[in-house]
């Protein structure tokens, strides 16, 4: 019986061929040889079979021979059917849980602390290298704004977001503005902007300075000019918080200097880490890239378990095990979803 002779895709006998192949090869990194498949597998079937089946599999590319008689290795396309369809997972013990529960848990009102926190358990817990983006500031709404004069062209813009935030920021301006002025600009930003989003308020200024500038008067002008600077976003560049980067320097798949180079640059430079994890803030729960799946050529030697996290509802982070292609997904996949979840309820009970 061929190996793809049925519609779902492999029949159960290949399936469990190749099942036992990528476990195999991921727990001792050798290729498997057919011998060593009819031995162990528990298959009541001869060693030409299962050399007929590893025919048909590779010629379906799921594994590949790296020399002659050298026996078979997963490929990228093997990863990918066997964590979508053959992985048993196997989740942390509750010793572990409660470990990663008390570090998240002591870390909780300091969201840099928190991300750290998160990973080292990614880390520690997979010996592989753990990054955790900071937690992006959620949904905030304006509330009111207000401004006093200062001395020396500058101003104090008082902003009040969510009913509770209050933020105070010192604003330079090109001339001074007396409390009149200041009064007026300030009714007219929360007559228009009141219970609006701060993102929403930020690029309506913008596109009224940019398409209607000539249509608006003077003190609107003002307004809108007072409103750039206190509503510049400061917010900081993702960033991420990364641990166990040395983990990956050990094993045999990045051995090659080069590749090692690259990756640390990478996480050096962080644009390209970031670009990839930014794909998972939208994402439902776990996603997988193996190898070149990634998009980035950088990361043709590893494999990356992401998950997104939240906080009231919102997702505002994303973390990530990053290793490679030849690494315990049964374990690392759990690891990583459980760690979302963790970091998720700290958050929301700070």
């Amino acid at each position: 019986m061929p190996v793809n002779s049925t519609s779902e895709g492999l029949n159960e006998r290949a399936q469990h061929l190749l099942r036992f192949l990528v476990r195999r090869y991921i727990r001792e990194g050798q290729p498997v040889g057919s011998r060593v498949l009819s031995k162990e597998t528990g298959l009541d079937v001869s060693p030409a079979t299962i050399r007929n089946v590893m025919s048909d599999l590779e010629e379906l590319g799921f594994v590949t021979s790296p020399h002659t008689s050298a026996g078979r290795v997963p490929t990228v396309a093997g990863y990918r059917f066997f964590v979508d369809t053959l992985i048993k997972l196997t989740p942390p013990g509750e010793n572990e849980l409660e470990q990663a529960r008390g570090l998240l848990r002591a870390a909780r009102r300091d969201p840099k602390a928190l991300a750290a926190s998160a990973s080292e358990v990614l880390s520690s817990f997979t010996s592989l290298a753990g990054v955790v983006t900071l937690p992006r500031p959620g949904h905030r709404e304006l509330r009111q704004i207000e401004f006093l004069p200062l001395s020396d062209k500058r101003l104090l813009a008082i902003l009040v977001l969510n009913d509770k935030e209050v933020h105070n920021k010192v604003v330079s301006v090109d001339r001074d503005f007396d409390e009149s002025q200041l009064r007026r600009a300030a009714n007219y930003l929360n007559e228009q902007f009141a219970g609006k989003d701060l993102e929403e308020v930020r690029r309506h200024l913008l596109e009224e300075l940019q398409h209607t500038r000539a249509s608006l008067n003077e003190m609107m002008l003002d307004a809108i000019s007072l409103a750039e600077g206190a509503l510049a976003d400061e917010t900081p560049n993702a960033e991420f918080v990364l641990a166990g980067e040395t983990n990956l320097m050990g094993l045999d798949e990045l051995a090659d200097i080069d590749t090692l180079k690259r990756l640390f640059e990478a996480f050096n430079d962080k644009r390209d880490i970031l670009h990839l994890l930014d794909r998972s803030m939208d994402g439902d729960g776990v996603q997988i890239f193996i190898g070149r799946e990634s998009g980035y050529q950088l990361l043709d030697e590893c494999s990356v378990v992401t998950a997104p996290y939240g906080q009231d509802d919102e997702t505002v982070g994303v973390l990530a095990v990053i290793g490679p292609t030849r690494m315990a997904y049964e374990r690392v996949i759990p690891i990583v979803d459980i760690t979302a979840k963790l970091i998720s309820s700290a958050l929301n009970s700070s």
